[in-house]
């Protein structure tokens, strides 16, 4: 599988019932459904991972005064630290088996990767990225959204041509 790198997915993407409602959002795919099968794809979920239970109350993206983020639920409960958490260990597993790409949900406050909710929960999108996206692009681990199905697949052969 020296050929074959790996890829980080959301778990959600995978149909496993890990969102903030208790459902998934199974992306069914062709490209998706050849690399389960050759068995490339990890699945994560940050947000479990980070500690949150299934299911929660829902989370966005809040900017402060002072430029810091926060991430705030409709409780108005700061989860902040349990989004920190799942980017940490989402980061560490990429570190671990030598992930360079990954296949997170749109608009997720952890895995958004062009667009999340403005944090009024009023169902606004503004550009922007999740707490996870915006630590694996840090640290050079390429993020697709599951419409950029095609890019990505470029991008893993890429990958696999460098590995030859």
């Amino acid at each position: 599988m020296v050929n074959n790198p790996l890829i980080l997915i959301s778990a959600c993407l995978m149909g496993q019932a890990v969102r903030y409602d208790g459902d998934s959002k199974l992306a069914n795919h062709p490209i998706l459904f050849n690399w389960s099968k050759l068995g490339l794809l990890i699945p994560v979920c940050p947000e479990v991972e980070g500690g949150l239970p299934i299911p929660r109350c829902p989370a966005e993206i809040s900017s402060r005064s002072n430029g810091t983020i926060s991430v705030i639920n409709t409780d108005n409960q700061d989860v902040t630290n349990q989004f920190d958490n799942g980017a940490d260990y989402a980061l560490r597993l990429c570190v671990d088996k030598s992930i360079k790409m990954a296949i997170l949900t749109e608009s997720s406050p952890s895995c958004g990767s062009s667009n999340i909710y403005d944090g009024s929960f009023s169902s606004i999108k503004i550009d922007g990225e999740g707490v996870t996206t915006k630590l694996l692009r840090r640290n050079n681990i390429k993020v697709f959204s599951e419409h950029q199905l095609d890019e990505a697949l470029n991008f893993h052969d890429e990958l696999k041509i460098t590995r030859e």
